[in-house]
């Protein structure tokens, strides 16, 4: 049975993109089966995993929409054992649509059941808001990964999303855990930086990640190729942090 987790905050530019990008990559060269949904409009999950969202002709909109059978919607990658749902513009106004069916909050839920068990992973990269397919995509996740920007505003609005992930679990979820807080964007050099370190851990101590993903060159160049960092340059700093982070998730649902 695969485990669902999605990678949420509604801060925009904390690194959720970039880290269920390099996760998903790095969880495939352990030898683990990937699915990396992407849920949001910009599709950069998409693009930045090697599909070209401009003939993608069947996305996430459409198994929301029009009730598409998943498994149509899905892509391979370069990356053996990793796949990719990929986004569209049009997810923008799939929140709108998706009034009018019933269960409205369920649907990603409903979506993912036929083809859970086929995945050990599947990754869900949310939009920054806190809207429906968010929602959605936190009512189908057994857990959740808040990326956490080593940079001063980095704590404000994490009480919100937290406050979120509390009401879905009372009313929708009650099984949603959060799967950790990880520091992104981490310059051991900036004494900022190693005090956002010391306050999230004070805030949320074991929750916390002990892998950090540092600032890295190439772990920002490589989506401008459409490759993971792992595809990229498997020896740079990026690649190594999210494959320490890989491994310490693995491990963490192994002990399980």
């Amino acid at each position: 049975m695969g485990k669902i987790i999605a990678l949420a905050n509604q801060k925009g530019g904390v690194g959720k993109t970039t880290t269920t990008i390099n996760l998903a990559a790095s969880l495939a060269t352990l030898e683990k089966k990937v699915l990396v949904i992407d849920g949001d409009p910009q599709a950069n999950a998409s693009s930045g995993l090697g599909i070209d969202v401009k003939h993608v002709e069947c996305s996430l909109y459409e198994c929301i929409v029009d009730g598409t059978d998943v498994r149509q919607a899905i892509y391979t990658t370069d990356i053996e054992g990793l796949d990719v749902l990929p986004s569209h513009i049009d997810l923008v106004g799939a929140e709108i649509e998706m009034l009018q069916i019933d269960h409205r909050e369920k649907v990603i839920a409903r979506m993912l059941a036929p083809i859970r068990q086929e995945y050990d992973y599947i990754l869900i990269d949310c939009s920054p808001s806190l809207g429906l397919i968010t929602v959605n995509s936190l009512t189908a996740a057994d857990s959740v990964i808040i990326p956490v920007q080593c940079e001063y505003f980095a704590l404000e609005g994490i009480s919100k999303l937290l406050n979120t992930i509390k009401i879905i679990k009372s009313k929708l979820n009650p099984h949603l855990e959060i799967e950790g807080f990880l520091l992104t964007m981490y310059d051991s050099r900036l004494r900022l930086a190693n005090q956002i370190y010391d306050e999230v851990k004070r805030h949320f101590q074991d929750l916390v990640f002990k892998t950090v993903i540092q600032r890295n060159v190439k772990l920002s160049e490589s989506p401008s190729h459409g490759l993971p960092v792992i595809l990229y340059d498997a020896d740079s700093t990026g690649s190594k942090n999210h494959l320490a982070l890989a491994k310490e998730i693995i491990n963490k649902n192994t002990d399980k």
